[in-house]
């Protein structure tokens, strides 16, 4: 159940959802509640798939998808002095149905056609058909950034219900959606589509762009409203009601994709030049009892997930701590400048779990990673989710703990511990921070493991980050897998993040 981040699962036309829910332009002016009441009467619907586009699309390379791109001059919005452009992504290929797109302006929402004539391409391109089954297959916001007079793209909705953004000065990595449904189930995953987007024109001087999307699959409908607001970290504000087709009884809310191939951890598995290739290093959580929990990623031989327990989290996110170009030396991926996402609830989620899950994969073009809130109890048929949180996709997590940062952690044989011939050395690096000052005997060690034999650990101070290094070992004996546990304390209280790893044979 690989993901290939070049093969999203393509969204799927409207064109049905507009004739199954009657939507038609009225007198009614457009709001949130427009979109809500569309999912709804969708919802007592049975699910009905969208055409695909026609086959000439479909059957484009890709060399030849890549050789149509969408012309800037004519994004929506152009030439209207709005703060905010969007451009469209042609279908074909891995995009198999297409989207429906709206403005809304004053109140009212205007349909945004399918223009074939709006875009450019080589002749590598062969004469492609256009029927009422093909749209768009996804959008690209614009705006100002950092370049007086000049709009840049911070984000991008295209693929199921998939999208991503960036702030200042970084590049494209990992992606969130919608809504994940079933993820890592043996009967499979079920990717719900955004079928139809509504943009509200920013007026001027506005410095938001607020987005409604409608959400269709066979178990559930939604409705999604985004409020985004590009900066150094491009923070949104997510609205969404879901509508229960089916029991609903693994829902991931906030779910975040990403790709993790190795590092220092399991860099022995790949001949590779590079030291590092991932798109984050990290599952951050702060949960309801106050712990700030650091568990770097990995990528096992087999499915592996991990859930944790919790009510009222703080919040949750898939992390890149590894900000430096020697930590990759990769000059075209540029894997130190991707962002994190961090996930932060508004209101009360109830009981359930972060749920972190990780593929094996053996190429870095697959997503294999993937991290959901998932509430403990089922969403019955027919009924209602309403769900708010913040997206803020940024370089660090805007946690505020006052504890010490996990920055790396390594991992190889331990030659030295003689008596243990199987044993393994950790050292995780801790950055710079008051508490670390004075004596080192000062700073209390803890680790412990579910099932292996660990020793004490020792904490060094580490130069290069002008933080500390604690290194311990552990014997795994005949076990598949360890859970191992650490944590720097000083006079009785937590000092540091605390680590957390599943170690596999």
């Amino acid at each position: 159940m690989n993901f290939s981040r070049r093969a999203f699962l393509a969204s799927t036309s409207a064109l049905a959802v507009l004739r199954a829910t009657g939507a038609s332009a009225d007198d009614t002016p457009f709001s949130r509640e427009t979109v809500v009441q569309m999912a709804r009467d969708l919802a007592r619907q049975d699910y009905e798939a969208r055409p695909t586009v026609p086959d000439a699309w479909l059957n484009l390379s890709y060399e030849q998808y890549k050789s149509l791109w969408f012309r800037p001059t004519e994004a929506l919005w152009s030439g209207t002095g709005s703060p905010y452009e969007v451009d469209f992504f042609a279908p074909g290929l891995y995009y198999r149905q297409a989207i429906h797109v709206d403005s809304v302006e004053n109140g009212v929402d205007m349909p945004v056609p399918f223009e074939l004539a709006h875009f450019d391409k080589t002749d590598k391109v062969p004469d492609l058909p256009v029927d009422e089954s093909t749209g768009y297959s996804g959008l690209r916001l614009r705006t100002e950034l950092t370049e007086a007079g000049k709009k840049n793209e911070f984000c991008v909705f295209q693929g199921a219900s998939y999208f991503r953004a960036i702030g200042y000065g970084m590049t494209y990595g990992l992606s969130a959606r919608g809504l994940a449904l079933k993820t890592g189930d043996p009967e499979g995953e079920e990717f719900p589509d955004f079928v139809r987007f509504w943009l509200e024109r920013p007026k001027e001087g506005q410095k938001n762009i607020v987005v409604h999307a409608l959400l269709d699959s066979p178990s559930v409908t939604g409705a999604f409203r985004f409020d985004i607001m590009p900066g150094p970290d491009c923070t949104m504000e997510v609205q969404a009601a879901l509508f229960a087709r089916t029991e609903l009884d693994h829902v991931g809310i906030g779910p975040l994709t990403s790709m993790f191939l190795f590092d220092a951890t399991n860099s022995v598995r790949f001949d590779d030049f590079r030291p590092a290739v991932h798109d984050s290093d990290g599952l951050l959580v702060w949960n309801g009892a106050g712990e700030v929990l650091w568990r770097p990623l990995s990528n096992p031989t087999k499915l592996q997930i991990s859930s944790f327990v919790d009510q009222m989290p703080k919040g949750f996110g898939l992390m890149q701590r590894s900000r430096r170009f020697s930590d990759f030396s990769d000059l075209e991926a540029l894997y130190h400048k991707r962002p994190g996402v961090w996930v932060e609830p508004r209101g009360d989620w109830g009981p359930g779990a972060v749920t972190l899950v990780e593929i094996p994969s053996d190429k870095e073009i697959y997503d294999n990673i993937v991290a959901y809130w998932r509430p403990r109890d089922p969403v019955p048929e027919g009924g209602r989710l309403d769900l708010s949180y913040r997206l803020t996709w940024c370089a660090e997590a805007p946690v505020r703990s006052g504890l010490a940062r996990v920055l790396n952690t390594r991992m190889g044989a331990s030659h030295a511990w003689s008596e243990h011939k199987d044993g393994r050395i950790v050292t995780i690096d801790f950055e710079e921070h008051p508490l670390f000052e004075g004596p080192l005997e000062q700073i209390e060690i803890r680790v412990s493991s579910s099932s292996a034999v660990t020793t004490e650990g020792v904490v060094q101070r580490n130069p290069d980050t002008g933080g500390v290094r604690l290194a311990f070992a552990f014997d795994p004996g005949d076990n598949e897998l360890v859970e191992l546990r650490a944590q720097l304390r000083r006079d009785g209280a937590p000092a540091s993040e605390v680590w957390l790893y599943r170690w596999t044979k």
